[in-house]
C-alpha cells in the first residue's frame, strides 16, 4: 500500500539555503524538489546513515525512506529520477499541428467565416477540415493555448465616437467646477 506521508503530509514547506537567497535561480517546482530529496536520500543511503535520519534529515516519514530504500537497492539511483509523465497521446501529431497553424494563420475570412476573428467552434471546424481529427472544445483550448502558444484576445470595447481630447477637455475645465460646487 502506498502512503501519502511526504513533506506535504507532515506540513514541511521548501526554505531555500541561504547561499542561495540572492540567487536569481528559479524556484524548484514540486517534481524537482520531490526528485532533488530521493537523489540526497542516495547520497545519505550510500554513506550508510539510517532511514531514520534519512527521513529526518530529507523532511519526509520513514516510510517513505523505506519505499525509496527498497526502490534504489532494486534498480539503483536512476530508479529514483523523475520520469515523463505518461498518459493519452495526442490526437494531433506535430506535423498535422503545423498544417493547423498554416491554416489559422490565414484568418478566419479565408475559411469562409464572415467576421476575422477566431472561436472554439472555428478553429475546431478547420481543424476537422485540414486533418479530419474532431476536437472536443477543451482539446482545441489546450491546442490553441499549448501547442501553438496563443492566448486569449478580446476586442476593445469602445466607442466609435470616443473623443479623447474632449474627454481631456472635461476632466481639466468640468470635473474640477464640479467637485468645487459641492
Amino acid at each position: 500500500m502506498w502512503w501519502r506521508c511526504g513533506w506535504e503530509a507532515v506540513g514541511v514547506a521548501y526554505q531555500p539555503s541561504p547561499s542561495l537567497a540572492g540567487s536569481s535561480l528559479p524556484p524548484l517546482s514540486r517534481p524537482e524538489l520531490a526528485e532533488a530529496r530521493r537523489v540526497r536520500a542516495v547520497e545519505l543511503f550510500e554513506e550508510g546513515v539510517s532511514n531514520a535520519e534519512i527521513a529526518r534529515v530529507v523532511g519526509v516519514c520513514a516510510e517513505s525512506v523505506r519505499r525509496w530504500r527498497r526502490v534504489w537497492e532494486e534498480g539503483g539511483a536512476s530508479a529514483l529520477r523523475r520520469r515523463a509523465a505518461t498518459g493519452r497521446p495526442p490526437k494531433l501529431d506535430d506535423a498535422q499541428v503545423e498544417t493547423v497553424r498554416a491554416a489559422l494563420e490565414q484568418g478566419a475570412q479565408a475559411h469562409g467565416f464572415e467576421a476575422d476573428l477566431w472561436t472554439l467552434e472555428r478553429v475546431g471546424a478547420v481543424v476537422e477540415r485540414v486533418t479530419g481529427v474532431v476536437l472536443s472544445r477543451a482539446s482545441v483550448w489546450r491546442l490553441l493555448t499549448g501547442r501553438l502558444g496563443w492566448s486569449l484576445q478580446r476586442p476593445e470595447r469602445r466607442a466609435v465616437e470616443r473623443d479623447e481630447s474632449e474627454i481631456a477637455r472635461w476632466v481639466a475645465h468640468e470635473w474640477p467646477r464640479i467637485k468645487r460646487g459641492r
